[in-house]
């Protein structure tokens, strides 16, 4: 009998998993399963990442995320997946409105009614614990958990299903029996789920080390609730069929639902840009064209130069940029800089291969005479590479907001975004982290940091070889070397999230229909992108270069 993981988080929940995409993925495989279910907390941040991996192994992907639900009886959380693109579309739709409830900026949630009105294309799993219905169950209110799993039923119809596990816990048992029982009387299937938070069962303790680091706790302080059990690895379908020997139902239905999870993404297929407004009924591509000739004929106005080799270059590079389709890029462009030099912010010359178009000089994206200096077009857009272009645009740091801000009032604030980085336990920093949750001296943690080399991309193994003295405090003491140890299971792991320097999408409609959209703490008003620049770009969103620099 096979089992799929349909409860997933990788790393990408922040606070919480141990897992790796990749490591997911090739262990799903090695363990001789055919799909997987990623759902991470109220997040789609790795989904593309997640969904490359998944296909180029040969394991089928299933997207979906852990969602927290607000209510009249408090937040409970449940898993939904999606079935295809329209459930995508929702799901996507359901976190960035959670994001954007600045009511509720610290518990990040959506309302039921809101679960209601973008119910399709997903499935729903209510959580084994934590859900409104093992809530209600815990708390002896049969006859309500009763009436909540009709109501679901009613919205969901056949996509609704109750979710079970047996991770070790008190409350495991007990709710699994309570809901079997419901199953059957109220017709709802019932679904077996590991709620995977990391590989192997020996990584349990780098994983609460992760909690600790992110709650500020102490890994051996009594009073500290445990929130995670040691079984909640990535058990293979072996082991899962085992647990549930009496139960062969609940394991069966994990592969029915994944037959019903057909989201597929075009990658890199398309690149989508909003419509820029052009006068007088003009296509756009007559619009681009009189517009950089018109500049042109304004940059050579009182320059004595060949005109014909400025239009024969001219005429050039405007049949390569019209053949790959995109003036609109190089308009909207040239666009937010004239605003931002009407408005008196100042405005750099351009950089990069981008200077090496006569047409961006013409159109002022740029202030570099190409044929003056010998540059090549050929750099920046060629037809045999096809690949957007790309103008770093250098704006004052003090006033560049402004600019940003012009963008999302005309294309429209909803279709505007920055872009999501993400932090990592770096070597020097995860030695600090994990020094404290052991409980060590704040002094002891940061000399052993300090002896680990300065060095860009150094890890904690490299360090090892490189410093003398850090092997030999390693081999001789017990506190270093277990220091150094669970460090190392929780090096390069996502810590934190953040903001691209300089990165900005402008898409055609709104940004959740391309991803879901993440705003960080509630004063913040700064809302970014859950993709990252490089997946953006593998959706079709095009990503602008907004750069600051100090004047």
């Amino acid at each position: 009998m096979d089992f799929v993981h349909l409860q997933c988080q990788s790393e990408y929940s922040v606070k919480n998993s141990l897992v790796r995409v990749s490591d997911l993925i090739d262990s799903v495989k090695e363990g001789g399963m055919t799909s997987v279910a990623l759902t991470d907390d109220m997040s789609l941040f790795s989904a593309i990442k997640f969904y490359q991996k998944a296909i180029n192994s040969g394991i089928k992907p299933i997207i979906g995320a852990k969602i927290s639900v607000i209510s009249n009886h408090g937040i409970y959380d449940l898993i939904l997946l999606c079935q295809n693109h329209e459930g995508y579309l929702n799901l996507s739709e359901l976190i960035s409105k959670a994001y954007l409830n600045e009511k509720e900026a610290f518990n990040v949630c959506v309302s039921e009614e809101q679960l209601i009105s973008h119910n399709k294309g997903l499935i729903m799993i209510a959580s084994p614990i934590s859900s409104d219905i093992s809530n209600l169950l815990l708390s002896n209110e049969v006859e309500l958990a009763k009436n909540k799993i009709l109501e679901w039923k009613k919205t969901f119809d056949d996509r609704y299903y109750i979710a079970v596990q047996r991770t070790g816990r008190n409350s495991d048992e007990v709710l699994l029996n309570h809901m079997i029982d419901l199953g059957i009387e109220l017709q709802v299937p019932i679904v077996a789920t590991n709620d995977v938070q990391f590989i192997n069962k020996r990584d349990y303790e780098a994983h609460e080390a992760r909690i600790c680091i992110a709650e500020g706790g102490l890994l051996d302080d009594s009073r500290r609730v445990k929130s995670f059990s040691d079984n909640q690895f990535l058990k293979n379908s072996k082991e899962m069929c085992s647990l549930f020997e009496d139960y062969p139902q609940v394991i069966e239905n994990t592969t029915e639902i994944a037959k019903r999870c057909n989201l597929h993404f075009e990658l890199f297929q398309k690149n989508y840009l909003p419509v820029f407004p052009t006068p007088d009924g003009l296509s756009i591509a007559e619009f681009f064209s009189e517009e950089s000739k018109k500049g042109l004929e304004e940059r050579l106005h009182d320059l004595k130069v060949d005109r014909k080799v400025y239009n024969e270059r001219l005429s050039f590079e405007l049949s390569v940029i019209l053949e790959m389709d995109f003036p609109g890029y190089f308009l909207i462009v040239s666009d937010f800089i004239r605003w931002a030099k009407e408005n008196g912010i100042p405005v750099g010359p351009g950089r990069g291969s981008g200077a090496g178009s006569l047409v961006a000089w013409a159109l002022s994206i740029t202030n570099v005479d190409p044929i003056e200096h010998d540059l090549l077009f050929e750099r920046f857009l060629n037809p045999e590479r096809i690949s957007m272009p790309d103008f770093d645009i250098d704006f004052c740091t003090d006033r560049r907001d402004e600019v940003i801000a012009y963008v999302a009032q005309k294309y429209g604030s909803e279709k505007v975004s920055q872009i999501i980085t993400y932090g990592t336990m770096a070597a020097k920093g995860v030695v600090r982290d994990v020094g404290r949750v052991l409980g060590h001296p704040y002094g002891f943690s940061d000399q052993i940091s300090k002896m680990i080399p300065n060095e860009l991309k150094m890890t904690l193994t490299k360090a090892l070889e490189d410093s003398e003295e850090l092997k030999s405090r390693y081999d001789t003491e017990e506190s270093v070397s277990t220091l150094i140890d669970l460090s190392q299971d929780l090096e390069g792991i996502i810590r934190n999230v953040g903001t691209h320097a300089g990165g900005v999408v402008i898409a055609p409609s709104k940004i959740s229909d391309f991803c879901p959209i993440y705003k960080g703490e509630e004063e913040s008003d700064v809302i970014v992108s859950q993709f990252d620049k490089d997946d953006v770009e593998a959706v079709g969103l095009v990503k602008f270069d907004f750069l600051g620099y100090q004047i």
